[in-house]
């Protein structure tokens, strides 16, 4: 797997946004934390434990205490707020600052951006679209197919038949996300959505044929863009499955990201109609979530008998 730290130029938010460009720099920063900062203590002289790595909001009740200031206790708050190494400030609700923020941010060469939108509702906006963009992400060897609405990662070594087992179940309905390289995405704790690349997207690589375009072969009900990833299955040569709970009352989890998943092993041969054992592990899965554990009530019918054999002994 394949971890990097994220982060967003201030030309896309700029760009998706619609934003305004008050004050321009010689180049844009990168935003890094998702988190968002009103600072209104800041400006009242109070700087410890000021969060300068964050977008800088400045809204009505912001700009209007600085216009309440006199002009040379706001010109001494701003030298010092522009002193740290602020990615930016924004300014809502198309607010004019006061002249001296505009003069000491190009002195400063911090940038400052405006919007004609509410305070509340844009932060509500830019904290959503930067908590998405700046998600834990990981790339992930396998193929990641949706089976009656469950995101399955299937997983394997190279040419055991991940691939293939795709093109069957697509066949059968199902719908392809991404083969070989699947990037995955921690939007909040515990969940991850899988896609594809897009140079990759909407292909499939079988061994012998090649690459095929899914979506011109089968249609397009046959793909989707991305689905929360809820079920992994490895593949695993028959000789090499170390048998362990045949019942299935133990859940085995594997980690990504931040998040641990389910897992089951699967292990092939000649013969073994992998799609409709996924097809099962998908409905079973969907059981569980509803409540029903066919392990469990296997399980408990077993010791009903035991029990009931005993006390007729």
């Amino acid at each position: 797997m394949d971890d990097t730290r994220q982060k967003i130029n201030l030309k896309n938010i700029i760009e998706k946004l619609k934003l305004d460009i008050i004050v321009n720099t010689t180049k844009m920063p990168d935003i890094t934390v998702a988190d968002l900062n009103r600072p209104g203590l800041e400006l009242t002289g109070y700087f410890d434990y000021f969060a300068y790595d964050r977008v800088q909001i400045l809204g009505r009740t912001e700009i209007s205490y600085l216009e309440g200031l006199p002009e040379d206790v706001r010109k001494s708050r701003l030298e010092k707020f522009f002193s740290y190494d602020i990615p930016c400030v924004i300014i809502t609700r198309s607010l004019v600052p006061p002249p001296e923020l505009i003069t000491i941010a190009e002195k400063s060469n911090k940038p400052v951006l405006g919007t004609r939108t509410a305070t509340t509702l844009f932060m509500s906006r830019l904290t959503d679209f930067l908590e998405s963009e700046l998600a834990p992400r990981t790339t992930m060897h396998g193929v990641l197919v949706d089976i009656y609405g469950i995101g399955i990662l299937i997983i394997g070594e190279s040419g055991i038949g991940k691939s293939e087992t795709a093109v069957e179940l697509i066949k059968r309905g199902h719908r392809l996300v991404a083969d070989d390289a699947v990037e995955i995405k921690q939007s909040t704790e515990g969940v991850l959505i899988g896609t594809a690349p897009k140079l990759i997207r909407h292909f499939l690589e079988v061994r012998g044929l090649g690459v095929i375009d899914v979506r011109t072969i089968f249609g397009a009900g046959s793909i989707r863009n991305d689905i929360k990833i809820e079920m992994v299955i490895e593949l695993v040569e028959w000789e090499k499955y170390q048998e362990g709970d045949r019942l299935g009352l133990e859940e085995e989890k594997t980690k990504i990201l931040d998040s641990y998943i389910t897992k089951k092993t699967i292990p092939i041969r000649p013969g073994r109609n992998l799609a409709a054992i996924l097809e099962v592990a998908a409905m079973d899965f969907r059981l569980k979530a509803l409540g029903y554990n066919a392990a469990l009530e296997f399980s408990k019918r077993l010791i009903e008998e035991i029990s009931k054999n005993k006390q007729e002994d």
